[in-house]
């Protein structure tokens, strides 16, 4: 029998794994129904690619107007502490009523008495702060831009494989599990760093990607907007067996948002370890009872790199509530990112400063901005 949810000729998680996992499950074995999601979500390593190379490229439309795609070629070695004047990554670590979580805390250079934006970087299973920062390149992309980047970490002691637990539903509701903890540790670098508290952004891969999606959902009062990268919606999954599920099949019918929070989702579309149809379930919740929207899309292609297509759901007067990028031939990885870190796909187009792009674009409308959006 044909899979009614398959992306084309996607092949998906094999029915093997969803079958353990509920057998695991039931058995009452969710150590190991958790470490077994932990490495399906790590399994997705892209092999090694040739050089980045770019070449010319037409700069693609949308309605006559020219969108600029920057690619980011090369590699970058693993961070170690900038020089100085290059500003800082703090290793620093929170502690308070939802728990302790050790983090790494990018302070770009000169930032003196500014009021600066705050961007909140979920890493994916397997991935570390370090990792992450080296694999998406944010802390350049920061420093130009005069951001703080926060990456929590996520121990091993509540995740074997180190993945946000998104698929429990203890951690999918405000006021409870790691949704808490992690916007108990944003309020605390806000109250301790001059953080413009109206340009607040969380972004994450994966399991990162859909704890970034829960943070959204459930916090939308503290995050400006959303990145999510080949990660799933809130409300996904429930338990372990709709985890493998929703990572298998995609798709899932989820609650809308309950506030129109801005949202960028990356997705390729020969993602094997989360459906690409997780993507569309993400662009539903964040647009979802919009009326009036309207939807315009382009494509193209980056440098030397994978094509794509860019969709913009826009309100009446232009503003963009919602930006879903497809990657064409992208598998598990972060689009743009450097050879240095894990899950990363240089190819392209460059998803940390077109998410950055999106974040600096948004200021939270019932916050007073200290800079202009």
């Amino acid at each position: 029998m044909k899979n009614p949810f398959a992306h084309g000729s996607l092949p998906p998680i094999p029915l093997p794994d969803l079958t353990e996992a509920t057998r695991l499950t039931r058995s009452g074995r969710l150590g190991e129904a958790t470490a077994l999601i932990g490495r399906l979500l790590g399994r997705g390593q892209p092999e090694a690619t040739p050089p980045f190379e770019p070449s010319p490229l037409t700069p693609p439309t949308i309605d006559g107007e020219a969108i600029e795609i920057t690619p980011r070629p090369g590699g970058a070695p693993r961070p170690q502490a900038p020089p100085a004047g290059r500003g800082a990554f703090l290793a620093l670590t929170h502690r308070g009523p939802a728990g302790t979580r050790d983090y790494k805390l990018f302070v770009p250079p000169g930032s003196g008495d500014s009021s600066l934006p705050l961007i909140l970087m979920l890493h994916g299973c397997t991935q570390d702060p370090d990792d992450f920062a080296a694999g998406t390149g944010m802390n350049k992309l920061a420093e130009e831009a005069g951001c703080l980047v926060a990456y929590p970490r996520q121990p091993a002691s509540a995740n074997p494989s180190k993945c946000w637990n998104w698929f429990n539903d203890e951690n999918q509701h405000r006021g409870q599990g790691e949704a808490a903890l992690l916007a108990e540790l944003t309020r605390a670098i806000i109250g301790e760093r001059r953080v413009d508290p109206a340009r607040v952004y969380v972004a994450g891969l994966s399991a990162g990607g859909a704890a970034a999606a829960i943070l959204a959902v459930t916090y939308p009062d503290l995050f400006a907007a959303v990145g999510v990268h080949s990660g799933l919606a809130c409300g996904a999954a429930r338990d372990m067996a709709s985890a493998f599920a929703a990572m298998r099949q995609g798709g899932a019918t989820v609650r809308p948002a309950p506030s129109a929070i801005p949202a960028i989702v990356f997705h390729g579309d020969r993602d094997t370890t989360v459906h690409p149809g997780n993507g569309d379930s993400l662009v539903s919740q964040f647009t979802a009872d919009r009326s009036g929207l309207r939807e315009t899309s382009q494509t193209g292609r980056a440098p030397g790199g994978h094509g794509y297509r860019r969709t913009l759901h826009s309100a009446a007067d232009g503003t963009v509530l919602c930006e879903q990028w497809t990657i064409q031939g992208g598998g598990h990885a972060w689009s743009g990112g450097q050879p240095a870190g894990s899950f990363t796909d240089p190819r392209g187009p460059d998803a940390s400063a077109e998410m950055l792009r999106f974040f600096l674009a948004q200021c939270h409308p019932g916050l007073g901005a200290k800079a202009p959006c």
